[in-house]
């Protein structure tokens, strides 16, 4: 099994109108797939920086001079462009969420599929696994991001059974969340556990947080005319890109100066997300749920 098959590949290199000597960044580097298909339309003083905290991708970054891998969250970009002598960059490329291999092993706890420990950190090394999400946080809480995240329906039955079974056992393993789970399912198992897990992993790596993070400092590196293009599994993801190409904030807010002049710092290059063709969708079913939005930077910053 590959790592991972690239989701919209050949729309996401078209929509980045790639410069031959130009300079990008490839923030979701995980197999390298769409990173090798950017590298062949580059010429040799082109550039690519490809960004993934997952210790794992390390080992699919092609021998190739023009490209430089970053082991590091996307949501420090400036910063690690800085450490890299990079100013300004003509295309960043996004592909969100989790990938194939992440899902695809067992041990990392992202699936339901196999018994593990609850972890579910794309960054083994820092921040709170799952287990401790469930263990720690208060039901008001867990219902919320059930509700949020994953849209589920009982997210309020959910999170106080989960406080209720946690001060009889700790949940430690992902057989522990799935047995709850599976009794509050109502037949519809496969949905409702996807639905749960989504809602958990998203948290464990503050998903929606990193995303504004990436964003705003997309909009201040990227040169004008510079292409932002970003692929969203999920409503909140897809509804924060949207917003923020349209505004240059996330939730959609109209802002003007003082004369009246509308803050509008992309253009928006596709009027309605683009979506995988069923051919796509037949071979790669996990790309049924993507959504990709891009936008050109205006002048100005």
């Amino acid at each position: 099994m590959s790592y991972h098959d690239p989701v919209l590949l050949r729309e996401s290199i078209d929509f980045l109108a790639i410069q031959r000597d130009g300079v990008y960044v490839d923030a979701t580097f995980g197999g390298g797939g769409h990173s090798r298909a950017i590298l062949d339309q580059l010429g040799d003083a082109g550039r690519l920086l490809g960004f993934d905290q997952d210790e794992d991708a390390a080992a699919n970054q092609p021998e190739d001079p023009r490209f430089t891998f970053v082991a590091g969250n996307f949501r420090h970009l400036k910063r690690f462009l800085r450490l890299h002598q990079v100013v300004e960059v003509d295309g960043l490329l996004a592909d969100l969420g989790v990938s194939s291999h992440q899902f695809d092993t067992a041990d990392r706890g992202f699936s339901y599929r196999f018994e593990a420990e609850l972890d579910m950190r794309m960054n083994r090394s820092s921040g709170q696994r799952a287990s401790d999400i469930l263990n720690t946080y208060r039901p008001e809480v867990l219902q919320k991001l059930f509700s949020e995240y994953g849209e589920v329906r009982n997210a309020k039955t959910l999170a106080y059974k989960i406080a209720e079974v946690r001060t009889r056992k700790p949940f430690q393993t992902v057989g522990d969340l799935v047995t709850l789970a599976e009794s509050l399912s109502k037949g519809q198992r496969m949905r409702y556990l996807s639905q749960v897990f989504q809602a958990l992993r998203m948290e464990v790596n503050e998903e929606v947080e990193v995303l504004e993070e990436l964003l705003q400092d997309a909009m201040e590196v990227l040169k004008p005319g510079g292409r932002l293009v970003v692929i969203a599994y999920h409503s909140i993801e897809d509804r924060i890109v949207k917003h923020f190409l349209k505004t240059g904030n996330i939730k959609g807010e109209v802002q003007s100066d003082f004369y009246g002049n509308i803050f509008r710092p992309f253009d928006i290059v596709t009027k309605k997300a683009v979506v995988a063709s069923e051919e796509e969708v037949a071979r790669n079913p996990r790309a049924r749920s993507a959504k990709m939005r891009v936008g050109a930077r205006k002048n100005g910053k």
